[in-house]
């Protein structure tokens, strides 16, 4: 088998300036993990990273995973088995919906079997009732949980500080199942404050990152109020920003975690928030997931 993860990988920071009104401007730069490979976009490379050499090390021939129908993970997963010559599962929340979105179609052509299951049940997905059915439809199968959160995936995110310089103040991350923010919590240096920006609605986003943490720690902040709806939610307001900032810049963004995050990194900073003071270098984090882009 060809581990996909077994490679060195050179990720590149690109520099922008964000204006504001009176010609004011202020410089971030971004982590680009979308180039870290070709077809394993992103975070999701260091969060399968792992898995698939426990998968290949316990002689597993299958993946199966979670995921819902734009799911980045699905489509990474997918790409990750074909390169390691491993069969993958993606149990997909909710009903087909045809014709098939551009990551389902994409996880198809990569030889992910797609099942359907209906949302009252993979709310319960993670009860061992549920797992011993798929264990009986499917037989044996190494098991990556929903968007790859695992003690082994922060294990790999962990790995993005490697390319963070340790000059920067501020790094901001998206958070989805909070497993790349974990991790990057965890690496931080001590002077580095962590921005998380949520993709999802609710009260619930911090605490869900804390129970992922080696640790207590106070080195990184919550930032909710820029989720446009909850998660794969938009607005008509975050895709002008996307395609201006694409135009500007040259940089694709996509609408479910990287275009929010950017959106309101640029909104804190034209309102002189003070989580960002002059002084402090900015590092934003590309997290991928560009086969999500839908317009």
């Amino acid at each position: 088998m060809l581990n996909p993860f077994d490679q060195s990988c050179q990720i590149p920071i690109e520099s922008i300036s964000i204006s504001f009104e009176e010609q004011e401007s202020r410089q971030i730069d971004i982590l680009r993990l979308d180039k870290t490979h070709s077809e394993i976009s992103g975070n999701k490379f260091f969060k399968l990273k792992y898995n698939i050499r426990r998968a290949i090390e316990q002689g597993h021939d299958t993946l199966l995973t979670f995921g819902g129908a734009y799911s980045n993970h699905i489509a990474a997963t997918a790409a990750a088995g074909r390169i390691a010559g491993l069969k993958t599962i993606g149990i997909i929340r909710g009903e087909e919906h045809l014709p098939l979105n551009p990551t389902l179609s994409k996880a198809i052509e990569d030889g992910m079997q797609i099942h359907y299951m209906d949302r009252s049940s993979y709310r319960e997905k993670n009860n061992e009732y549920v797992l011993n059915q798929l264990r009986s439809q499917f037989r044996d199968f190494y098991l990556i949980p929903e968007g790859g959160t695992n003690e082994l995936a922060i294990k790999g995110t962990e790995e993005i500080h490697q390319f963070i310089p340790e000059d920067y103040d501020v790094i901001c991350c998206s958070i989805g199942t909070g497993g790349t923010l974990a991790g990057i919590i965890n690496a931080a240096k001590p002077h580095q404050k962590i921005c998380g920006f949520s993709s999802l609605k609710g009260d619930f986003v911090k605490s869900m990152v804390n129970e992922l943490l080696q640790e207590s720690k106070d080195n990184w902040e919550l930032v909710s109020e820029y989720h446009f709806g909850g998660y794969a939610k938009t607005k008509p307001e975050l895709i002008r920003f996307i395609q201006d900032f694409y135009e500007q810049h040259g940089i694709p963004l996509e609408q479910i975690y990287t275009g929010k995050m950017l959106y309101g990194i640029a909104d804190l900073l034209k309102k002189k928030n003070p989580l960002f003071r002059p002084d402090q270098k900015i590092l934003a984090i590309h997290t991928g997931g560009l086969q999500g882009v839908s317009f």
